[in-house]
């Protein structure tokens, strides 16, 4: 798997960037604290720039058969894209995105 980014603990939810060779940004990862089902997402992704901040994706809890912990994500809101990115970042203090 290739990294893509890279995100850091801050508060409840991370901060970071993800790069590919099309797509660069600067995002947060915020806790959804309006979840209404078991299926809802744990985090929405909200890309800020020149003051304007928009949700472009989510991330759900996730546990590995392994038994490690990670949030996978699926950013689907830039017509830049040809289709969504899904990827996942395993939870640790720093936290590579991986596609």
């Amino acid at each position: 798997m290739a990294i893509i980014g890279i995100f850091t603990k801050d508060g409840a939810g991370y901060t970071g960037t993800i790069e590919t060779l099309t797509f660069k940004a600067a995002l947060t990862l915020e806790p959804n604290t309006n979840k209404k089902s078991d299926k809802a997402p744990d985090f929405r992704i909200h890309h800020k720039a020149d003051g304007f901040t928009s949700e472009i994706g989510a991330g759900w809890n996730k546990t590995a058969k392994s038994g490690s912990h990670y949030v996978s994500l699926s950013i689907h809101d830039d017509p830049s894209l040809g289709q969504a990115i899904n990827c996942k970042h395993s939870i640790k203090h720093v936290l590579p995105v991986l596609i």
